[in-house]
């Protein structure tokens, strides 16, 4: 099957995603939730086990306020697990660490453990509840939650990265097979180039193409990821400064281009000034050659005309393509 094809099953019905790129950190111990709350950018200390507010989205910070790694938090029984991208799990975890002094706090790196199954597009509910013969309808967005199947503890949380409904299933290594057997009867097996185009047409960033240690929390559109209202944590002075400030100096854009799609890295200029850069970029079969990038503010309205290279790139709103794969 071919990326496109693949992409144009999940946005209209589901398809099933093997993550073997993701990585899993476990926290736990009697101050964890004091101390995660300090670590990271979400409000960690109201999560609560269960369906309705068990996870949220939230972000590692440097003392700059700048993005070390976004991540998804979950509550699961007495642990928090912090879900991200495979090749950040020891760095993050080793950075934590360091702030570990007085506290009954245990970090574990659970990569190489468990396994992970995205299920993404607007029949995934039904194509999760087939394979594991549960109901998730109650389960909101961001939550998770855990159940036992004999000696093995499964755990579905609902978020992804295509914009349509996702959900994420957690199984100890023994039980993969499995379990990737069951979800496979219900949902066809789709490539990680697949789900990469899916992420761009939704203008979801994320580590390692968008986000690094350069950029801010705002420039990225991550407000989802910060509570405002919650104490301290690890670079909030300078997001909290950027807020009164009310603006910042750059922003996440999409990016429509005729002919093929440059190459990430590719300057974007405006009158023969470099105004930003492209930070991905894929074919859609949806809506074309497309991209996301970061822009000066000013050169960020929709419709706003750049050169990329050779070709010509016009700034778009995002999403770049709506849910069950409407072009926005």
């Amino acid at each position: 099957m071919n990326v496109a094809r693949e992409v144009g099953l999940v946005r209209q019905a589901a398809g099933v995603f093997v993550l073997d790129e993701r990585g899993l950190l476990e926290i736990f111990g009697s101050d964890s939730r004091r101390w995660l709350n300090g670590m990271v950018s979400n409000d960690i200390a109201s999560l609560r086990e269960g369906p309705e507010h068990s996870g949220c989205p939230a972000l590692v910070l440097s003392n700059k306020g700048r993005i070390l790694a976004e991540c998804h938090v979950l509550g699961v029984g007495e642990s928090f697990w912090i879900e991200l991208r495979r090749e950040l799990a020891a760095p993050i975890a080793e950075r934590l660490g360091r702030f570990v002094i007085a506290d009954d706090v245990t970090i574990a790196d659970r990569s190489n453990e468990i396994a992970r199954f995205g299920v993404e597009g607007p029949r995934a509910g039904e194509a999760v509840e087939a394979a594991l013969g549960r109901a998730f309808s109650d389960l909101a967005p961001g939550a998770c939650v855990r159940w036992m199947e004999g000696e093995s503890e499964l755990v579905v949380a609902r978020f992804g990265w295509s914009g349509e409904d996702s959900f994420q299933v957690f199984v100890p290594l023994a039980a993969a097979s499995d379990v990737r057997s069951r979800l496979e009867r219900t949902a066809p097996i789709a490539s990680a180039r697949a789900l990469e185009v899916l992420r761009i047409e939704a203008g979801i960033p994320r580590s390692g193409a968008e986000l690094s240690e350069e950029i801010l929390p705002p420039e990225a559109r991550l407000e989802a990821s910060i509570s405002y209202t919650k104490g301290c944590y690890t670079g909030q002075e300078i997001v909290a400064r950027l807020r009164s400030r009310g603006h910042v100096n750059h922003l996440l854009v999409g990016l429509r281009f005729e002919g093929d799609p440059p190459e990430r890295g590719t300057p974007l200029d405006a009158k023969g000034k470099r105004v930003g850069e492209i930070t991905s970029a894929a074919v859609s079969p949806h809506a074309g050659a497309i991209g996301l990038g970061f822009v000066r503010v000013g050169h960020d309205e929709p419709g706003t005309v750049l050169d990329a290279g050779a070709r010509r790139a016009v700034v778009a709103a995002l999403p770049l393509v709506g849910v069950a794969g409407s072009e926005t």
